[in-house]
């Protein structure tokens, strides 16, 4: 199949944009990886910290000593960087994999140590706290702590344990800086389906309107995220997911298999086999090399085909960049124009990620996407068989891992194919206008809602929001911006909070829109929300002017964010500054203290809110 015009067109221009970054980057994977191996490079000393630890066995191998001091062949040395905690039930799991990839290396002649953990946090328990103010920036921490763990230097490959929302990025964004190694990530998969996303929903919207108190919300919730796995709903933990698939980082279909599964064991052997396969190959491709502009594509195009989360329009522009790659909003936007929505996992539709499995999953819809010219062929993968491998279901026959095509779709409310998808464009869609440049999550929202005009109402804060419905002065057509929440202000955190009310008034009739500097997430749910606002109120940004009353119109149709407000007027009308109690505020308690360099230093949304760079 040739490759889509627009596909080729976009991944061109990134890479011509891209040229002098990226290869600076890949001289520097270069260098790395035409240097002797660490055990064999570094001092006595030092090898002998690094493998005091190690069973005897093991050291023997690692070092190439054995006991008698003879030289011996040296095993490769996995390095494993885990993101297991067990609050949290994505990352519950990831405990005893340790233990399965040791014992697997062994079985391969080879040796893993875990060379260090990353923090893992939750926008599930921090969600409308302070403490969801440090959840963008765990992204570049996490990232920093990858780099604090392979610093060590003595490994020949790297295995990536992570799910969740920053996780992911913020592992591959490390795993990036030692792009000279082969590395696989490992993925533990989503909890079995407990009470539907759109009961939990109900349940949510009932509280909010004060019909059920918090026993009835708290069994709810708990009927919805009740054991180990990712949340079912495709927000940003399973974007993830599909993102690595279509970049080819995972075991192939190892993404949406339930943690408890017996295939789940066998797939997380599989991975320590495939990087040892990588690094026993001549000429392997490591993650560095492996991670170029059409691989970066593949992963826009899957995300844009399965209305994946807005937020990897950051963490995707972030781990672009960390591969000396540059992308935008633009290339994303002309891609959504012609990339088909294949799927409809909640917010995007009643099922969740167990049924877009069983319908099909990752395998399905990289196999339409390649059949139908959207996604480059011609990458490499972990995988000897490239990005066909990743069209395949996998499950365990006498003992065996073997995979199969996905075959047709065996729920088309879920998955379709690409001669007949839900929708011809994309699940997300670029705002652009006098009050800046967003994004908003279009597949999610129901197309007659796709233009609002109402006039605004101002909030600082998503508490003065939640005030204002409990008073009942949201019971009109309505706008709703909320700013000073962006990166520089506060650290960026995700508003679900706001979703519940909001969707209260839209049930009642009422033409109702979100317009904000911060996030929302894969959560953002059915009503129209521009995100991710940019420049952002606190860097000057045009939300900054918005005042009660502005007549705003979002559409979602045309691709605008407008104030229709008369240019002179705009032009002329001043910057509000961000309240002297916010300020004061928003960088003290629950740790912000300690970020407060990266407030200063981050980016804006589009470039990444990268605060390293």
């Amino acid at each position: 199949m040739t490759l889509h015009p627009t596909v080729a067109t976009v991944t061109a221009r990134i890479k011509e944009r891209s040229r002098p970054t990226r290869q600076a980057y890949l001289q520097q994977v270069d260098a790395a990886a035409n240097k002797d191996p660490g055990a064999q490079r570094l001092g006595c000393a030092n090898v002998a910290h690094a493998f005091a630890a190690m069973p005897e066995a093991d050291k023997g191998r690692a070092t190439a000593l054995d006991k008698i001091l003879v030289v011996a062949p040296r095993a490769p040395n996995i390095g494993i960087v885990n993101a297991y905690n067990d609050l949290l039930s994505a990352h519950a799991p990831l405990q005893h994999y340790p233990d399965l990839i040791k014992d697997e290396a062994r079985k391969q002649g080879a040796t893993a140590q875990v060379a260090g953990g990353v923090p893992a946090m939750c926008d599930g328990v921090t969600q409308g706290t302070p403490g969801m103010e440090l959840s963008l920036f765990s992204r570049d921490v996490i990232a920093m702590a990858t780099a604090v763990s392979l610093s060590h230097d003595v490994f020949d490959a790297a295995l990536m344990l992570g799910v969740c929302d920053k996780i992911v990025p913020g592992l591959l964004i490390g795993a990036l800086q030692f792009g000279h190694l082969p590395t696989v990530f490992v993925p533990a998969g989503p909890m079995t389906s407990g009470l539907s996303n759109n009961e939990k929903s109900k349940v949510r919207e009932q509280a909010a309107l004060g019909l059920v108190g918090r026993p009835e919300l708290l069994e709810a919730e708990s009927a919805a995220y009740h054991g180990e796995g990712t949340c079912t709903f495709y927000g940003t933990a399973n974007s993830n997911q599909m993102l690595l698939e279509a970049m080819g980082l995972h075991v192939p279909g190892t993404a949406f298999i339930n943690p408890a599964e017996g295939l789940r064991q066998d797939l997380t052997r599989e991975a320590a086999r495939t990087v040892l396969a990588l690094v026993k190959a001549k000429n392997f491709t490591p993650i560095g090399r492996l991670v170029d502009e059409r691989c970066i594509v593949n992963a826009m195009v899957a995300l844009l085909a399965t209305g994946g989360s807005t937020n990897h329009l950051i963490h995707w522009v972030a781990v672009a960049r960390a591969a000396g790659i540059v992308i935008d909003w633009d290339d994303f936007s002309a891609l959504s124009d012609v990339v088909p929505l294949l799927s409809r996992v909640y917010p995007n539709g009643s099922a969740d990620v167990n049924q877009f499995q069983a319908a099909g999953g990752p395998g399905y819809v990289i196999r339409e996407l390649l059949d139908a010219g959207l996604m480059h062929p011609d990458v490499l993968t972990v995988r000897a068989g490239g990005l066909r491998e990743f069209t395949r279901i996998p499950s365990s026959e006498n003992g065996q891992l073997v995979w199969h095509d996905a075959g047709a779709s065996r729920d088309d409310t879920v998955v379709r194919p690409a001669a007949s998808p839900f929708s011809a464009t994309g699940g997300l869609k670029l705002l652009q206008g006098n009050l800046g440049r967003s994004v908003i999550k279009v597949s999610a929202v129901p197309e007659a809602l796709h233009i609002i005009e109402a006039p605004a109402r101002v909030f600082n804060s998503q508490d003065e929001l939640h005030t204002a419905f409990q008073a009942g002065e949201l019971e009109c057509d309505v706008v709703c911006v909320v700013r000073w929440q962006g990166p520089q202000a506060n650290g960026m955190p995700e508003l679900h909070k706001l979703t519940p009310p909001l969707a209260v008034l839209q049930g009642k009739g009422f033409k109702v829109a979100l317009v904000t500097d911060g996030r929302m997430s894969g959560a953002s749910g059915k009503v129209p929300a521009a995100i991710h606002v940019s420049p952002e109120a606190a860097a000057g940004g045009p939300l900054a002017k918005v005042q009660d009353g502005d007549l705003i119109r979002l559409d979602g149709v045309a691709g605008t964010l407008q104030v229709l407000v008369n240019h002179a007027e705009w032009d002329a009308r001043p910057l509000a500054q961000m309240p002297a109690e916010l300020c004061a505020t928003n960088g003290v308690g629950m740790g912000r203290e300690l970020f407060a360099n990266m407030r200063r230093n981050a980016l804006k949304a589009e470039e990444g809110a990268c605060t390293w760079l």
